[in-house]
């Protein structure tokens, strides 16, 4: 008899002990709790969209070690509230669905692209004050790491720039160029030679960290379809094609605004804004009245305040409704459609949730000294696009 034979359990005799053999070999399967299944749809509930669920059901399956999710960030000024709260939320529904996460805290990238002026020293210090600010607003760092990219490259590079050769001899560069809008730039836009390689770069990162799924915004998914269509151009065909998952993006606060934009302070909440910037910026915000298409107040209850709160209480007179309690974002979206719920009753509320959220931040910057210096650092650097 093998060793392997020989930890085998005993047959079942009877159907007590075979229903207690199948409860041990389902609980055997299960990670924090959850079945695969649950496992599933617990990752699937990060992105917008997931490529794809078949390949998500196949690595959790068949993958003996936890699935390796990574997100790459530039480091350029300050933090807003998406790239806060809302990745926390991620990160932390990814490692317990039983995933371990990787932050590429891309600091090349953020020079090539020309963030801080270029100035790798400024890049450095973002990076570091970007995970004080992870720290402080509750992501669980028990699963997660930070590597940074210039350090990570000078330890592997004939690795990483073979594959980022191999990347660019199999695209051309129209395929390459229609990737440029990861770096918040425009098919129109002027690239210069160095963010041509960009593109290239972050594909080959993909490889490098040997990561299992791709966990960021909307924005990032060209090159990340690019990743898997070059595993279809490699000879021989790699075969572990990473998962795309792409969670949602925060619109800025003000009309039309798809995207939060660091320009414009006045468009997004940062994580470290006062009690009263809040309210000021919340209270300015646009928020139709019956209407939930892009309206950017409703968003951040849908994506951040009951995802992170799991309520809102809503304060109001007794003439017009007197106080209520929601306990899903979908039964407040519902009132207000209807107009049972005004603009001016969803704002006040929303404000105060977004406080509670923040203040362990500003709480962290204020009494930390060192977090402190870094905050005050970066708030003397100008952000450059």
């Amino acid at each position: 008899m093998t060793d392997s034979q020989e930890n085998l359990p005993a047959p079942a005799t009877n159907t007590n002990e075979m229903e207690n053999l199948t409860r041990e070999v389902a609980e055997v399967s299960l990670v924090n709790g959850l079945t695969i299944d649950q496992r599933i749809e617990l990752i699937k509930s990060v992105g917008e969209e997931c490529h794809t669920e078949e390949g998500l059901r196949r690595l959790l399956e068949k993958k003996p070690t936890p699935p390796l999710c990574y997100d790459g960030f530039e480091p350029s000024g300050r933090m807003h509230i998406a790239q806060g709260i809302q990745k926390s939320i991620n990160v932390n529904k990814l490692t317990n669905a039983g995933c371990t996460f990787v932050f590429w805290v891309a600091d090349w990238f953020a020079q090539l692209n020309n963030k801080m002026g270029g100035d790798l020293k400024k890049i450095r210090v973002v990076g570091q004050y970007f995970i004080e600010v992870w720290k402080a607003c509750g992501m669980n760092m028990d699963n997660v790491e930070f590597l940074w990219a210039s350090d990570e490259i000078n330890k592997r590079p004939d690795e990483y720039w073979s594959r980022v050769m191999n990347i660019a001899t199999l695209n051309s560069v129209a395929r390459v160029k229609r990737c440029c809008t990861i770096m918040g730039r425009g098919d129109g836009d002027e690239l210069s030679a160095a963010q041509i390689m960009y593109p290239c770069m972050q594909c080959a990162d993909i490889f490098f960290l040997k990561a299992d799924i791709c966990q960021l915004g909307m924005d990032q998914r060209k090159v990340n379809m690019l990743a898997r269509e070059y595993c279809d151009s490699t000879k021989p065909k790699l075969k572990n094609k990473p998962i795309v998952l792409s969670h949602h993006m925060m619109p800025g606060l003000k009309q039309g605004q798809a995207k939060m934009s660091k320009s414009d302070p006045s468009s997004a909440i940062y994580m470290e804004d006062s009690a009263s910037e809040v309210k000021s910026k919340i209270k300015g915000a646009y928020c139709p009245e019956k209407t939930v298409e892009g309206n950017p107040v409703l968003e951040y209850l849908k994506y951040l305040i009951f995802p992170k709160l799991g309520s809102l209480e809503i304060s109001r007179s007794e003439e017009n409704g007197g106080n209520k309690s929601f306990s899903s974002y979908d039964e407040l979206e519902a009132d207000f459609m209807s107009g049972a719920l005004h603009p001016g009753d969803v704002k006040p509320a929303v404000a105060k949730a977004v406080n509670v959220m923040l203040q362990p931040v500003r709480d962290h910057f204020k009494h930390d000294p060192a977090a402190r210096k870094l905050l005050d650092q970066v708030k003397r650097y100008k952000t450059t696009r």
